[in-house]
């Protein structure tokens, strides 16, 4: 260990008592001037301390400042400290005593400040390393005598909180009262100044209770706990069974480890109610004293789309939406999802939109039914069939059509489990049943023109003897050896082209860019301009006359003569407004000629 920390830890633990000693030739009934009680002036800043054991040092110690005039050469003055409040300490942990230490011997002045005395040996030392960091608590500092007498005296000292290997503090606020007490010699003590100086301890980042924005987080969900948005949506009728929750984690800013913070939570919605299981109502302010605590919302009685603000004293979260619809639908929206349906179960074949009275989207249970028996002998009957769920992602009903024959049926969708119950009936669609066998298959770009570089999509299409797309399947060897190939090589993370079987996809999507009867690549254009032309040959999946080459071609912009013919344009027209300019000079100069005769 260094002389420099022997030094430190002495000076830290030197002085819960601190005499010093200002001498002088003054009278002896003499002691610092002023009245009783104001002998001596004394000031503090307050500090802080650490949980750990280890010492605080200068940077973030309190001070005490001591002010005072010696008018004897046996003045002197004690300093020490007592232990006033403290945070309530959990078995184990440490209140600590004050300890001081000299701040600085350039602007102490009026006595030399020598050596330290240890209170429990007695022995007095500068740098002596025996001293006990756990037990040396009540030392003393003692002053070499002053010049002359009737000196003023100003000392500052450091107040450290005394350290203690080994065992913890707790976090708050520790409240000493300093004791500055005047003597004069070896007779009474007058009267002691008093002034209380404050420690604070603060809590560990990972034990804050502070909510941080950062890492706090905030879900709206139909399901309890779950860490996701999800659109919440329930009958408007007024119900005690919670239609969705919001799932709130409040963690402090020592991150995602750091589940310890715990604020109240302000939760005010403009429909329906909200509520811990306490307390429920429309602004509420409930308790959180969890790892994660999930608030129901519950309906009311109040139809439409509401807004739900939460927030805690340290964070306010984005604002989350609710809807509450009217028990019958208004308007039913239909349209045909799968273009062509298999015999079998064709899943989410038809789309329904529903909407109430209020414009609010209607997510009651809806149906789907045939609208003729004949419509039934293709698919379906003329028994209204569950839609099931609704699709809250895509904010509509996906329904079920059971073909049984191919050709054509006509279907709707209702609000009821039967026609007759029925307040609300959307518009008809027509789907197409199709057992035809593939008999060719095409290939396409999605666009004809691309920039170098820009995403493209390729479509695989099997198609029956008339050009039709046929319903979603697998097809094993639709392609020969080698699947698709290009006669450039694509950019990018480009799909592989060369699978020889495919699956193509029952519904189009804008959103992924599928297409219905097809299957999708995705490649990226060449860097290059130029034009890009897919080959593939068809495979043993197709009749032997469709076992030939199909091609399908696509143009890449080229960067460079797309400038050059930037370039050439902007040319011809300048040469163009020059020739302009030229004609229209001389017109003017004509003029002027004839008005001059």
């Amino acid at each position: 260990m260094s002389s420099k920390t022997n030094f430190k830890r002495i000076a830290l633990v030197a002085v819960a008592a601190l005499g010093l000693g200002v001498l002088s030739s003054a009278p002896s009934n003499a002691a610092f001037s002023g009245t009783a009680g104001s002998q001596l002036t004394i000031t503090v800043t307050a500090g802080t301390g650490s949980l750990s054991g280890a010492a605080s040092d200068s940077t973030t110690a309190g001070t005490v400042a001591l002010t005072g005039l010696s008018l004897a050469a046996s003045d002197s003055y004690t300093i020490s400290s007592s232990k006033k409040s403290w945070p309530a300490l959990t078995t184990g942990a440490l209140t600590p005593n004050l300890l001081f230490m000299l701040k600085d011997t350039a602007t102490s002045t009026g006595a030399s400040f020598g050596k330290f005395t240890d209170s429990v040996t007695g022995v007095a030392s500068f740098a002596t390393t025996t001293m006990n960091l756990t037990t040396d608590s009540h030392t003393s500092v003692n002053a070499v005598a002053p010049a002359s007498p009737s000196t003023y005296v100003n000392s500052s000292w450091y107040a450290f909180q005394e350290s203690s290997t080994g065992t913890s503090r707790i976090a708050g606020t520790y409240v000493y009262t300093i004791i500055a007490t005047p003597m004069h010699g070896a007779g009474s003590p007058g009267t002691a100044q008093t002034i209380d100086l404050t420690i604070t301890v603060a809590a560990a980042a990972a034990d804050s209770l502070v909510a941080s924005s950062a890492f706090s987080t905030l879900f709206i969900n139909p399901t309890s706990g779950t860490q996701a948005d999800a659109a919440v949506s329930g009958l408007a009728t007024a119900s005690d069974t919670a239609k969705g929750y919001l799932n709130v984690t409040l963690r402090n800013a020592s991150g995602t480890s750091g589940t310890a913070a715990r604020e109240s939570v302000t939760i005010t919605t403009t429909i329906g109610t909200v509520g811990d299981g306490a307390v429920r109502g429309r602004s509420i302010v409930v308790k959180y004293n969890a790892a994660g605590v999930a608030y129901s919302i519950f309906s009311d009685g109040t139809a439409g789309n509401g807004t739900i603000t939460v927030s805690t004293p340290s964070v306010t979260f984005a604002t989350k939406t609710v809807s509450f619809y009217t028990a019958a639908a208004k308007t039913i929206t239909a349209t045909v999802a799968h273009p062509a349906l298999k015999v079998g179960a064709n899943s989410g074949a038809v789309r329904g939109v529903a909407v109430d009275a209020n414009g609010t989207a209607w997510t009651g249970a809806a149906y789907i039914v045939a609208s003729s028996a004949a419509d039934a002998l293709i698919a379906g009957s003329t028994t209204p069939v569950t839609c099931g769920d609704y699709d809250s992602t895509n904010a509509r009903f996906n329904c079920p059509v059971t073909a049984i024959a191919a050709g054509t049926a006509k279907f709707k969708i209702i609000d009821a489990a039967t026609v007759a119950l029925a307040t609300a009936t959307s518009n008809e669609v027509t789907v197409t049943v199709s057992t035809a066998a593939v008999a060719k298959v095409a290939i396409s770009f999605d666009k004809a023109t691309y920039a170098p570089n820009e995403r493209m999509r390729i479509y695989v299409t099997p198609q029956d003897a008339s050009g039709n797309a046929l319903p979603a399947n697998t097809y094993t060897n639709l392609f020969a050896t080698g699947g698709i190939s290009a006669n450039s090589g694509f950019s990018g993370s480009s799909d592989t082209t060369t699978p020889v079987s495919i699956t193509t996809s029952a519904a189009s999507s804008s959103v992924t860019g599928a297409k219905a009867g097809a299957a999708m690549y995705t490649v990226y254009a060449p860097a290059a301009g130029g034009t890009v032309t897919l080959t593939a040959i068809g495979g043993t999946s197709l009749p032997t006359a469709a076992q030939v080459a199909v091609t399908a071609t696509a143009t890449v912009t080229d960067s460079g003569a797309a400038a050059l013919a930037a370039v050439t344009a902007l040319a011809t027209t300048v040469a163009s407004l020059k020739t302009l300019i030229t004609t229209l000079t001389n017109l003017v100069l004509k003029i002027q000629k004839k008005v001059k005769a």
